[in-house]
This record gives C-alpha cells, structure tokens and sequence, in this order.
C-alpha cells in the first residue's frame, strides 16, 4: 500500500472529521444522517491516520508527490 495522501491532505481531513463529529454532538445531523456523519468522520480519520485514500488509488491521483 503506497501512501497517498500529502501532509496538508491528512490535516484536511481530521479538520473535516473533527466537523462532522461536532454535526452529529450537537444535533445539527439527527436521525440517519447522524450516523453517516459519524461513519464518514470515521472514514476520514481512518485515512489521515494512514496516510492512504483508497478512492484515490482506483482514481489513479494522489497528493503525495
């Protein structure tokens, strides 16, 4: 698995992840869409904390260079 992902790239992401747990705390998100947000800010800290986004290596892009 070849890293992908620049450092401003994994700093987005925990920025956006971060978000969308305060969306689903505060109840701005209720219901389903709590839950997506809670799995897609997941997502996000699961890809930064590794460095790979596998949408971006079936894209073939990336912003490590």
């Amino acid at each position: 698995m070849k890293l992908n992902e620049a450092s401003w790239d994994r700093v987005a992401r925990v920025v956006l992840g971060i978000v969308l747990f305060v969306l689903g705390l505060t109840g701005v998100a209720s219901g389903v869409w709590m839950w997506v947000v809670y799995v897609l800010g997941v997502v996000m800290f699961a890809t930064a904390a590794i460095g790979f986004c596998p949408i971006y290596a079936m894209l073939g892009i990336g912003t490590k260079k």
